[in-house]
Parts: structure tokens; C-alpha cells; sequence
């Protein structure tokens, strides 16, 4: 991967806002309705080459694809991995959490926050119809595979053609960890290990097909432990959640076999959700975990105002040799955007502690992590990554004077 070795870089997370004719077609999937496929593959490559052009008009030096293909950021590998069966969802432990100490805001807030920045050119009447569509989870029925070449060799294909004659430093592409907290592996596999050794094999095709492309593959999934909740168990020790985080890395780690490091990035954040993230876990208890990851970026929140203190955690913690970090300076939760002065100096905070050349400044999450989970207006959203920009230039001209 590039480093800020004469400037400082920028990136994001990599979900951005879906066009109206995606939305149109994935919520059209959602209800059962009959999706003319070929039109809806079309929209998708003209939203794919429409964000990554945004991207390079705005000065964003690493973009994604802005996952537009993807229903969402993780439950899209439902339709890519084999030997899954979609059952009813159950409620978050997390969710239940904050509903514990917060009850009136969570029933306000997950009452609304699905449909707050929905496009307004969609029917209104099918976007309740389709919020209404609890999303699945799912139970493991049979071996877990890998059966999602063609849709991946399309994404790719969308993506390459839309990088076409665009000046970018590099480019990434987000993909799941191998790691399903609503999945129940059943009678098919006989301890939790075996169960994400074998979701591990199955998307390290995906990685690796990924890197062979030529871009730099962002695992996208936070550990257990950052949210202090398991499947099953709402509350968990402290040990619980070390070892099951310690025995996630170990499973992300085989995925990631025979890829090198510098083509790896990690994204952890809390949850993207505008709530008050009281229950949230520490950095600083979590970050030996999260080190122990084979990738050469760690991408992690810290703009985030219940976690913007946390560059102080790089005081005492040392960034391993030839790693870079990739903080969030800007927060996907508010459609306050920030000001450029705030932006480099959260930037020149980081760089203090960990060197300017292993900084490159990022957002917090991505800015729609699924169909319906679009978390300001489009408008904000772009705002946001030029204000990105202008503060990472802002800190240049500051670190290298």
C-alpha cells in the first residue's frame, strides 16, 4: 500500500449512497416483485463509474467502488457463500442493550432512521413496504462454500472499467470478514472454530480475487468485543469477549493466507448507528487484538465523539514497523460537516503519535452501509469527503513545512 510520504493521503470507508434506479431494483428484490436483471446490472456499472468519477473530482486519493452492488456491507455474502438457509432475525444483544438504558430514544430512533434520508423520488408507499421486510439471518444447513464468482466478477469488471483514465494513487474494494454473528452453524459443524475456519476458506476466494485484480482488499466487520455483546450471550465476561475476538483474528488470519500484507486493510468501528454508543468497548482494550490482523492498515474510527480522545491511545501503544493507520476524521453519523481546521488537526493529532507517513486520514464508516441504511443526505455526503480533502491538504502544508 502507498504511504503519505510527501503528503497526506485520503481514503474513506468505502459504502456510499446508492443512485434512485438501484434502490428502485434492490427494493423491488426485497418485495418479491419480478427485477429486470439486465436493467438493474446496467444501473449498477453506471452507478459504479458515476461514484468513482465523484471521487476523482473531488480529490479522493484511494476510492472504492462504493459498494453499490451490495444490498449491504455484510449480509450480501448470504447469496455467496453456499449452505446458508435465511430464517427469521432475532433482536441485537447491542440493540437490546441500548434499548436497556436509552428505551424511549432506541423506539424513536429505529422507528426512523431507515427511511430519514431515503431518496424522495421512491414511492413512498414501497419504501415502508420494503423497510418493513425484516432483514434475515441465517443457519448453516450444509458445508459452507463459495459460490459467488459471477456477481464478484462483475463487481470487479464495474469497478476496473469505471478506474479507467482516472488518476488515482490506489484503489480498494470492501469485502466481508469471515465472521457471521446471526448465523447458527447447527449440527453442520461442531465447535464455533471449525465454523469460521470453514466461512474462512470460502471467502478467502473472494480476497484473493480481489488482490489478483489489482486492488487492495478492506475486511469490513468490527470484533466482538468492540460492541460487548455475543450471539447468545448479551453479557458476556471480559474474557468471553478476548477469546472471542482472539479466535475471529485467528479465522481472519487463515482467509488472508497467501495474500501479502500490503494488499490488506482492516475497517473497526463501533456500529454506524447515530446512537449514544455508551456500551461501546475502549480502544485501548481491544487494540492488541485488532494488531495481531494481517494487514498492513487499520482503518478506525476516531472522529466519532465517544472516541475522538483516542489518538492519545497511540501515546502508549506503538504502531508495528511498516503499518499504517487509517483514522476516521470525519464522522458518517452527523450531517454537520466539518470544518477543515478540524479535519487537519485531528490529522496532525495522529500524526504526532504515530508519524505522518503511517497516517492517512479516512472516515469513520461507510456512509450507507446497506440499501436502506443511507446515514445523511447525498448532498452531506460529498460535502463531507471534499471537507476530507481540503483539511488532509490543510495538515500537509502544516507536516511538511
Amino acid at each position: 500500500m502507498k504511504q503519505s510520504t510527501d503528503r497526506i493521503l485520503t481514503t474513506h470507508v468505502g459504502s456510499l449512497i446508492r443512485p434512485v434506479p438501484v434502490l428502485e431494483g434492490m427494493m423491488s428484490k426485497v418485495l418479491g416483485e419480478h427485477v429486470d436483471e439486465e436493467a438493474f446490472q446496467k444501473s449498477v456499472s453506471e452507478g459504479v463509474a458515476d461514484v468513482v468519477a465523484k471521487q476523482a473530482e473531488i480529490g479522493i486519493d484511494i476510492p472504492s467502488d462504493g459498494e453499490i452492488s451490495k444490498p449491504s456491507f455484510h449480509a450480501y455474502v448470504i447469496e455467496r457463500l453456499g449452505g446458508l438457509e435465511r430464517v427469521p432475525p432475532e433482536k441485537g444483544a447491542y440493540y437490546a442493550k441500548l434499548s436497556e438504558e436509552f428505551p424511549g430514544f432506541m423506539n424513536q430512533y429505529n422507528a426512523m432512521y431507515k427511511s430519514m434520508w431515503m431518496a424522495p423520488d421512491l414511492d413512498p408507499a414501497r419504501v415502508q413496504k420494503a423497510l418493513a421486510v425484516p432483514n434475515s439471518s441465517c443457519r448453516v444447513v450444509e458445508p459452507i462454500t463459495y459460490i459467488g464468482q459471477e456477481d464478484l466478477q462483475r463487481d470487479l469488471e464495474n469497478y476496473k472499467a469505471a478506474l479507467e483514465g482516472k488518476d488515482f494513487v490506489e484503489a480498494f474494494m470492501p469485502s466481508a470478514t469471515p465472521a457471521r454473528d446471526d448465523a447458527d452453524a447447527g449440527e453442520v459443524y461442531s465447535s464455533m472454530s471449525d465454523y469460521l475456519y470453514a466461512l474462512a476458506d470460502a471467502m478467502h476466494e473472494e480476497y484473493k480475487a480481489i488482490t489478483d485484480a489489482g486492488f487492495v482488499v478492506q475486511l469490513d466487520l468490527g470484533l466482538p468485543a468492540r460492541n460487548q455483546v455475543l450471539p447468545g450471550n448479551p453479557n458476556p465476561s471480559p474474557e468471553d469477549l478476548r477469546r472471542a475476538s482472539e479466535m475471529q483474528v485467528e479465522a481472519y488470519n487463515h482467509a488472508l493466507r497467501g495474500i501479502p500484507e500490503d494488499r490488506v486493510r482492516y475497517h473497526m468501528c463501533w456500529g454506524s448507528m447515530n446512537t449514544p454508543h455508551t456500551t461501546d468497548v475502549p480502544l485501548r482494550e481491544v487494540i492488541d487484538i485488532i494488531l495481531k490482523i494481517d494487514a498492513q492498515a487499520y482503518v478506525i474510527e476516531g472522529a466519532n465523539p465517544r472516541h475522538e480522545h483516542e489518538w492519545m491511545v497511540w501515546k502508549d501503544v506503538k504502531l508495528p514497523e511498516g503499518k499504517i493507520l487509517v483514522p476516521g476524521v470525519v464522522s458518517h453519523q452527523t450531517n454537520v460537516v466539518e470544518h477543515p481546521e478540524l479535519v487537519a488537526w485531528r490529522i496532525e493529532n495522529f500524526a504526532s503519535v504515530v508519524g505522518r507517513e503511517n497516517v492517512i486520514a479516512g472516515t469513520d464508516c461507510g456512509f450507507s452501509q446497506g440499501w436502506n441504511m443511507a446515514r445523511v443526505h447525498p448532498e452531506v455526503q460529498w460535502a463531507k469527503l471534499e471537507t476530507l480533502v481540503e483539511g488532509a491538504a490543510l495538515a500537509s502544508q502544516r507536516l511538511w513545512n
